[in-house]
Order: structure tokens, then C-alpha cells, then sequence
């Protein structure tokens, strides 16, 4: 989008930073945050990545991750844009309902909108039944490169959120691969479609969206220079 003469890039960014929230086994240096970084600071916005396994991944839960997103959106001088990718997208929504006023506008790259929901019942009655009886459940952490256990309190944690139904009122960016394999396509696009202010787009590619990331980035960028509804009434207010 063309600039108004003197307006730098980062100057149309709602904050300083945007922050971007990782997903379930993953971690702050995942491959998506890494090109989104490099093209932001390129831009001279800055993108912060939490980890979100701290302190310790095995006892995971929503809940503790909820509450460390909200403590960088309260230290933020303005309201800021959140990335969020799989669960950390479940994450996002939520942090985006409890602080509405915090969240500029929302990123949702193969977002797992039904984490305590459809994505762990996949385990089935017996596997939910079984990780509750043993306390943990072994899951292959891809930032770590090992298997570690995951207590079954991130299962009962993530029951009492529910991203499908949030109502949220903030402008909002969707990518979704149609042959993702972790999070249901059509789950998505139901969302999705319920939402005026959210702009899905579904991409031949997997869950990780590796091979999409430059076409990301080409609607990302416009989406974060954009003004948000908000600010275009307030220029209006203040030309009348």
C-alpha cells in the first residue's frame, strides 16, 4: 500500500512489537516465526516470541499460557497485533476474548480452534481414558527433538475455554492448508465464515504451511498497515 509521504512502514503497526504465539510441541524458534521475524525487523517491527513451554512443558495448560500472553499484551505501551499458529491460534482467541481492548487484530496460521475438543478426542475414549489413568502422555516435542510426557491437566485445562464461539470484533487474518492433517479444513472455514471481520484464506499445503509462508507474508504485511475499523471512525470523528 502506498505511504503517505514521511510515514515510515512501521509507523502504520498498532505497537512497537508483534507478538506471536507458537504451537503444541513447538517452540519460539519454529520456522514460521523465524521468516516472519526476519521479514518484520525488515520492515522495523519487531516480533516477539514467548515460549510458551516455560517453565516446564510437561505441566502445560491453557491457562498458564493465557496468563503469559496476557502479561505481554499489559507491559505493551498500545494494543497489539497476536500471530497465533495451531494452538497457539486456540491461544490467541482466547487471550483476544479476555482482553478484547489489549488485541489490535488478530493472525491465525492452522489454528487449532477445538484443542480441548476435537483435536485430543482423535486419541479416542480409550487413548483420553488411558492418559488420564497414567497422569502424562508421551508427545514428541519438535523444538526439544525428544519425546516428553505431557500431564493430562492440559486436556481438562483446555475443556473450559472455547475459541468456537468467542466473540471477537477485532479485524482478523485466516490461513489455513486444505491438506492439513492436525487441524480440520472445514472446522476453519466454519469459523470462519461466521465472522464478517475475519478474511480466511485456504492454501494447497500441510499443517506447517512452510511453502505458503511467501504468500503469507504478501497479505500479511497490508493486513498489519491497514488501520483497523477503530482508527478510520477516529479520523473521522476528528476531521468532522
Amino acid at each position: 500500500m502506498p505511504l503517505q509521504p514521511g510515514l515510515q512502514n512501521n509507523d502504520l503497526v498498532r505497537g512497537d512489537v508483534v507478538i506471536y504465539l507458537h504451537g503444541f510441541a513447538s517452540g519460539a524458534a519454529s520456522s514460521k516465526a523465524n521468516y516472519l521475524g526476519r521479514r518484520l525487523r525488515e520492515q522495523g517491527v519487531e516480533l516477539e516470541t514467548p515460549d510458551l513451554n516455560l517453565p516446564d512443558f510437561s505441566t502445560l495448560t491453557i491457562t498458564r499460557m493465557l496468563e503469559q500472553t496476557r502479561a505481554r499484551l499489559e507491559a505493551a505501551n498500545e494494543p497489539q497485533t497476536l500471530i497465533g499458529s495451531s494452538l497457539g491460534g486456540f491461544v490467541a482467541v482466547n487471550a483476544a476474548v479476555q482482553s478484547p481492548d489489549r488485541v489490535d487484530r488478530l493472525v491465525l496460521l492452522a489454528p487449532a480452534l477445538e484443542f480441548g475438543g476435537n483435536r485430543m478426542t482423535k486419541l479416542g475414549n480409550v487413548g483420553l481414558e488411558q492418559w488420564r489413568a497414567a497422569g502424562h502422555l508421551p508427545v514428541f516435542h519438535y523444538g526439544y527433538g525428544r519425546i516428553v510426557p505431557v500431564h493430562y491437566e492440559l486436556y481438562e485445562d483446555a475443556c473450559r475455554y472455547d475459541a468456537f464461539n468467542a466473540d471477537l470484533r477485532m479485524p482478523i487474518l485466516i490461513f489455513q492448508g486444505m491438506r492439513d492433517d492436525a487441524v480440520d479444513p472445514a472446522t476453519v472455514e466454519a469459523w470462519a465464515s461466521r465472522r464478517p471481520n475475519a478474511e480466511l484464506h485456504l492454501l494447497d499445503d500441510d499443517h506447517q504451511l512452510t511453502s505458503s509462508l511467501p504468500y503469507i507474508w504478501e497479505k500479511l504485511w497490508p493486513f498489519l498497515t491497514s488501520r483497523s475499523p477503530d482508527s478510520r471512525l477516529e479520523s473521522d470523528r476528528a476531521r468532522s
